[in-house]
């Protein structure tokens, strides 16, 4: 046989036979759960003649392809003539559903019915769908009775639909697979620990191990994980990639370096998943059909899309989603998602794998063990997943709501009541503005799941009122705040925040360690690396790593004497920087004098970047001058940067720990110089301070753990702007006198301590 296909009733049923748009409208997230217990409670009413949850298996050969097709059906009933009964619990009333009113729930019936006639020989069998309402437990059933040869057409039907898409996976998959096979490193040869690094990463696949990778700045991180990923992938050592990244441009650097190896003959699909907010085409994002064509119709139009898309291309970014989404009238985010299912390598932000309230469900209901999840600049994966796994609650939201339901809806209006008096109690309990408390909140969660409740209810039936998406955003914050409750922990802390009649009410993940390894464990394997996981210790601790993690920590892959350091023994400390802004620029100056070419200049907050910026333009208004602005889009980004592209001489204000300090490529003479004023402190706030406590009570460097180790990551990522390739040559200006303290001396990498004081 020329191709074998496994799938599922389902899969197989949908794939052929799904039709309709999308509809994001309200559906309830306890609409599972109570579906399942509709399922029990039909189940078990029944007779002795009724078999719940039947396992059914089906070996076909058709053309030349061999199918082998699984499924579960809801139940048998044993009668005369055997009853195959399929349960489907709806919110609808069921007098407004007829008898074909979804044709995949008959389609998944029929299949159902051939497999077990098959299996025992029946001439004769009958499909019966049973509607429950959640809200009532009224029930409805069609039945209808098939012959053996009727219900065979149909099979055939159905795999004559899907063996279009069959083959073309088997052709993709058998191109990928030889191509993989034959794959070469895409460079001449490896830069120094380049390989090192890129074995590394196929035994820890090999092996399903978690590693740590520390590989500075120019060793080629982004081609040394994906090339033995793709190895490994064609070895069939895992099934799927997903490379997660923080940011749009590390995203784009993954891109590049794919298109790289398929230039180099490789035949493999990526897609790339882009915000929907950032993707759609219409002026709102409203995904229903009423508001946006692109979602009216989308699975009838979606296999088309699908196969157009995977005849003509591999790399499938942003730009070519929209391209085939314009082309077939579909949604470029939905269409994304899907083609997310289909593809071996997934390029996405950590929210889509991480995030509890953003995590894909499509991916996490395929087989996570078999992945090999690559993240990218992991030290940004810290702070993002204290954000992820923490949640927080605004007292104005329901006290705005409640407003507007006192006289629409008494029972809403007191649910809303009961969280703005419980908010009101939490602001009169302490006199301080911002307070703590280790336990976990109490009642909360029993007045939250009270408006969770009859929040569903009422966006079921009220979707046309003017209260519909304020009463939406606030029941899925609810729901993920009810979400975050669960995960509470010793590791968690609530605290409170009051600001005039405000009140804020957070539970905050001050240890995400236990749940990142929790989710990480689940993968066949999984790569953290960065230029800056330094110290090893902390980011191993704070990121989930046990006793058996592998780790590997590469050298500066070029000759150190390629960069020149100084370091400037200035205050920029908070207390002091009245008295040294005109140090600092006179420092500047003279540097910029003494050392040509392009430099970016780096600082801890953008009103220490625009005070210094007003002293420096005084003197230096001659200069092509460019700062970074706390609001730039996507397009005046790429401007700043085409900057150093110009023949023209270039100074460039920036702030550490932001959108140019990491990520960015700037070769040769694009860059000479980066000075770093400060040791990047984040400024001291509640949330930072809690932080500290909570590892100084566990008997570690609290200060470091909050403080220290987060400024410096900062300034490890802007410095390393500056030497990327072994051609490029440039300076480094450190300025604090923190510098050259012992611990400071102790994070700053090898090719940084050959420096000079000015």
């Amino acid at each position: 046989m020329g191709n074998f296909v496994k799938i599922s009733v389902r899969g197989l049923v949908e794939y052929v036979l799904r039709r309709g748009s999308i509809d994001s409208t309200f559906v309830g997230t306890s609409v599972l759960v109570e579906g399942v217990r509709a399922h029990q409670k039909i189940q078990g009413k029944q007779g002795d003649n009724y078999e719940s949850e039947v396992s059914l298996k089906m070996d076909i050969s058709y053309k030349d392809s061999f199918f082998k097709i699984e499924g579960r059906c809801d139940g048998i009933i044993k009668e005369d003539v055997i009853i195959i009964d399929e349960i489907k619990s709806t919110r609808r009333e069921l007098e407004y559903i007829e008898e074909d009113h979804n044709e995949v729930y008959w389609g998944q019936g029929k299949v159902y019915a051939y497999m077990y006639a098959k299996e025992n020989n029946i001439e004769n069998i009958k499909v019966q769908l049973t509607y429950m309402n959640i809200n009532t437990e009224e029930e409805k059933r069609f039945i209808k009775e098939f012959t053996i040869d009727e219900l065979e057409e149909f099979i055939y039907y159905l795999l004559e639909e899907y063996k279009i898409y069959a083959d073309l996976r088997m052709d993709m998959e058998e191109k990928r697979q030889n191509t993989i096979k034959d794959l070469d490193f895409p460079f001449p040869s490896y830069r120094k620990g380049q390989r090192e690094l890129a074995v590394s990463i196929y035994k820890t696949i090999r092996n399903e191990k978690r590693i740590f990778a520390k590989a500075p700045t120019g060793t080629g991180k982004t081609i040394s994980t994906l090339f033995p990923a793709i190895k490994a992938l064609g070895e069939n050592k895992i099934e799927k990639i997903i490379y997660l990244t923080a940011k749009t441009i590390t995203k784009k650097v993954a891109e590049e370096t794919l298109n790289i190896l398929l230039s180099k003959g490789l035949s493999c699909k990526s897609t790339t998943i882009t915000a929907k907010e950032k993707i759609c085409f219409m002026d709102e994002v409203n995904c229903n059909k009423e508001h946006c064509h692109y979602a009216d119709g989308y699975y009838n139009k979606l296999n088309k899309a699908i196969i157009d898309i995977f005849e003509n291309e591999n790399m499938m970014d942003r730009e070519t989603i929209e391209k085939y989404s314009e082309k077939h009238g579909v949604c470029p985010f939905e269409f994304s998602l899907d083609l997310s299912l289909l593809s071996p390598i997934v390029v996405c932000d950590y929210n889509y794998f991480f995030d509890p309230r953003a995590s894909l469900k499509r991916l996490n209901e395929e087989n996570k063990n078999s992945y090999g999840v690559l993240i990218d600049e992991a030290h940004n994966l810290v702070d993002r997943s204290r954000e992820m796994f923490s949640a927080s609650l605004n007292k104005s939201d329901f006290l705005d709501l409640k407003r507007k339901f006192k006289n629409k809806d008494k029972d809403m209006h007191r649910h809303l009541n009961k969280i703005n008096s419980y908010m009101i109690d939490l602001r009169k309990e302490r006199e301080e503005k911002s307070f703590t408390k280790k336990d976990k909140p109490k009642d909360i969660n029993r007045f939250l799941n009270g408006f969770v409740s009859k929040a569903e209810k009422w966006l079921m039936d009220n979707k046309g009122d003017e209260d519909y998406k304020e009463v939406l955003d606030l029941y899925f914050n609810c729901n993920s705040f009810v979400r975050i409750l669960k995960l509470y922990d010793e590791r968690y802390i609530t605290y409170v925040e009051k600001s005039k009649s405000e009140v804020t009410l957070k539970l905050f993940c001050l240890d995400p360690s236990h749940l990142l390894r929790e989710i990480t464990k689940n993968n066949r394997a999984t790569i953290f690396f960065s230029a800056t996981l330094s110290p090893m210790k902390y980011y191993k601790e704070v990121l989930g790593s046990d006793e058996d993690d592998y780790n590997v920590m590469l050298p500066f892959p070029f000759d150190r004497d390629n960069i020149k350091v100084y370091i400037n023994k200035v205050s920029t400390r908070y207390k002091d920087r009245e008295n040294t802004y005109e140090k600092i620029v006179n420092t500047i100056s003279d540097t910029l004098n003494k050392e040509p070419g392009n430099t970016l200049i780096f600082f801890p907050s953008y009103s220490y970047m625009y005070r210094i910026y007003e002293i420096f333009i005084e003197k230096h208004g001659h200069m092509n001058i460019i700062v970074q602005d706390n609001h730039m889009s996507e397009e005046e980004r790429e401007e700043f940067l085409e900057e150093f592209s110009k023949d023209e001489r270039v100074i460039g204000f920036a702030v550490l720990g932001g959108i140019f300090s990491e990520g960015i490529d700037l070769r040769e003479e694009k860059l000479e110089g980066v000075i770093i004023v400060g040791v990047g402190l984040p400024q001291l706030c509640f949330e930072r301070n809690i932080i500290k406590e909570y590892y100084d009570s566990n008997e570690q460097w609290g200060y470091d753990y909050s403080y220290v180790y987060p400024g410096m990551n900062k300034v490890l990522q802007a410095g390393g702007r500056l030497i990327r390739t072994e051609r490029d040559k440039g300076f480094l200006l450190l300025m604090d006198d923190r510098f050259l303290t012992g611990k400071y001396q102790n994070m700053i990498p090898y090719e940084w301590k050959n420096f000079k004081l000015i």
